[in-house]
């Protein structure tokens, strides 16, 4: 009977001709680029996947072999799950467990849906807020909201890295202990 159980690592980073990090894509994706010698395997991830007549390493990183240009976004999208993982799963206003989001200047009196103004906060802080200021309150936040920049933020978004990828994303210890907290 084959071994058919998933590998624990479900993505692999997919790098350019040029060693630019593109995207994440399933372990099934990356072996199918490797087996079409549309990329090469850069670094194994763990585990092995078997067929019939042959064995290969579940890739981690695989590189393109021909360049493919890319035309990137200049701004990495607003989600629920990006504000959670840029804010450390953290409330902005207590530092308590985060459970929803909270407009810093409530949409009612002309905030933006906008990283800027949007940040992750526990359902007491939030509801106590309500539709005023933290100004109006005495309160402060504890880190100003601002856009996620970089490479990985911008690849990755709100996935967590995989260790093995750290050489090509630039990730900083910091950044791999902020995956870990999701």
């Amino acid at each position: 009977m084959p071994d058919i159980r998933p590998a624990r690592v479900s993505g692999a980073l997919v790098l350019n001709a040029t060693y630019e990090p593109l995207c994440v894509v399933s372990v099934r994706r990356a072996t199918i680029l490797v087996l079409t010698s549309k990329a090469v395997c850069v670094a194994d991830g763990e585990g092995i996947l078997h067929s019939a007549n042959d064995q290969l390493p579940v890739p981690s990183v695989v590189r393109l072999t021909r360049y493919v240009r890319v035309p990137y976004r200049t701004h990495i999208g607003l989600s629920r799950r990006g504000i959670f993982a840029r804010d450390g799963w953290r409330c902005a206003y207590c530092r308590g467990p985060a459970e929803t989001i909270d407009h810093v200047m409530p949409r009612s009196r002309g905030g933006r849906h906008a990283w800027e103004n949007v940040v992750a906060a526990c359902a007491r802080c939030n509801h106590t807020k309500g539709d005023k200021t933290p100004a109006e309150l005495g309160w402060r936040l504890h880190t100003s909201p601002i856009a996620p920049k970089g490479v990985a933020w911008r690849v990755l978004g709100h996935r967590t890295p995989d260790p093995r990828w750290a050489d090509w994303l630039d990730l900083s210890s910091d950044s791999l202990a902020l995956g870990r907290a999701a």
